[in-house]
């Protein structure tokens, strides 16, 4: 499998195994983090930066979620709540138009450092709510569902990375792991297939190497899920939040390396 996934790069797996290790693995985490596991999807999108460069990480990353997704909403679709994505989807919306006119702009330095940002205060957002306590529900508000759109919208675009906000908020709300699961499935499935073309036209990131690509990581996404629904029953939530906290500040810390 390893060296089908180097031929479709233009890698050599004879000269970087770890490299093509590193892809297999970001694509279990991609599969991990959409079983339900809060913030290991977080943890492969530096990982995958660091592998292949930071603009082409997020067209494969994408395309990786979005099969991530199609596992997600096959299990969890009946939960899932649709008045939340629709108050949430227009502010989202605008956010992924912002994301797109800013990572035009971008240049590969730039973006990383953009990535990492974006990664860094989803950390923080993560560690204020392992502080706080996730079953702090906060009052319902038109204009904190506008932010948390925006803001989730902007670093889905620059960084596939608006999972850690949008869990954050629907915590808050007092989601329940069901509801919570069957909510965040089906919108990222429609945010996630909305940025397609907009990569495709303006970062120039998706191609049929990509495609192809995410293909042959496909059965690694759905062996992530997987385990990741073995872990969620053996594994402490919290306990497991804590670990992936401090392994994805340790993988954004290695982004901002040169």
């Amino acid at each position: 499998m390893l060296q089908d996934v180097a031929t479709l790069l233009g890698l050599s797996p004879h000269l970087d195994p770890w490299r093509l290790a590193a892809l297999v693995g970001v694509a279990l985490l991609v599969g991990m983090g959409k079983s339900g596991l809060s913030g290991v999807g977080l943890l492969a999108i530096p990982l995958l930066a660091s592998t292949v460069g930071a603009l082409p990480s997020t067209g494969l990353m994408l395309l990786l979620l979005i099969s991530g997704d199609v596992f997600a909403v096959s299990a969890y679709r009946r939960h899932a709540d649709g008045r939340m994505i629709l108050r949430l989807l227009p502010a989202t919306l605008a956010g992924i138009a912002i994301g797109a006119v800013v990572g035009r702009f971008l240049s590969p330095t730039g973006f990383r450092w953009a990535i990492a940002a974006v990664v860094v205060v989803c950390l923080v957002l993560m560690v204020f709510q392992e502080w706080k306590g996730a079953d702090k529900a906060i009052p319902h508000s038109v204009a904190l569902a506008l932010l948390i759109g925006a803001a989730s919208g902007f670093a889905t675009m620059v960084g596939n990375a608006a999972g850690p906000i949008f869990a954050v908020y629907l915590l808050a709300m007092g989601f329940d792991k069901s509801r919570f699961l069957g909510t965040s499935a089906v919108f990222f499935l429609i945010v996630n297939l909305t940025k397609v073309p907009i990569q495709v036209a303006l970062l120039h990131n998706i191609g049929w190497t990509t495609v192809l690509s995410a293909l042959a990581l496909l059965p690694a996404v759905g062996l992530g899920l997987w385990v990741g629904l073995k872990l969620l029953k053996l594994i402490p939530e919290k306990a497991f939040r804590r670990l992936v906290i401090g392994m994805t500040a340790l993988a954004a810390v290695r982004l901002m390396l040169p």
